[in-house]
């Protein structure tokens, strides 16, 4: 457990980082550094594009997997990083 607070807390002190979500396999947000309205809209969103992304990347090549998602918006760049069990959401300004 220390270890993940550790890796949560170097993540949280790169450059232009605004929050950080960690998700279970049913998009419940189980840690996160975001008030919880924001939290919840996050976690739901990204968790359906993020299952929707894995299945098309699937639809292409059966023996593939999602790996990492990157987007990015005029205000903000979403980068999820999907396990098995976790989603991985890190939130940040792409300016700074």
């Amino acid at each position: 457990m220390a270890e993940i607070e550790e890796t949560l807390k170097r993540i949280q002190l790169h450059k232009g980082v605004i929050g950080i979500i960690v998700v279970n396999a049913e998009g419940i947000p189980i840690r996160t550094t975001l008030d919880n309205s924001t939290t919840v809209q996050y976690s739901g969103l990204i968790h359906q594009l993020t299952a929707k992304a894995r299945s098309t990347v699937r639809d292409i090549d059966p023996q593939n997997d999602l790996t990492f998602l990157r987007v990015r918006s005029k205000k903000h760049e979403i980068m999820v990083a999907p396990d098995k069990e976790y989603l991985l959401i890190v939130i940040q300004n792409p300016k700074d």
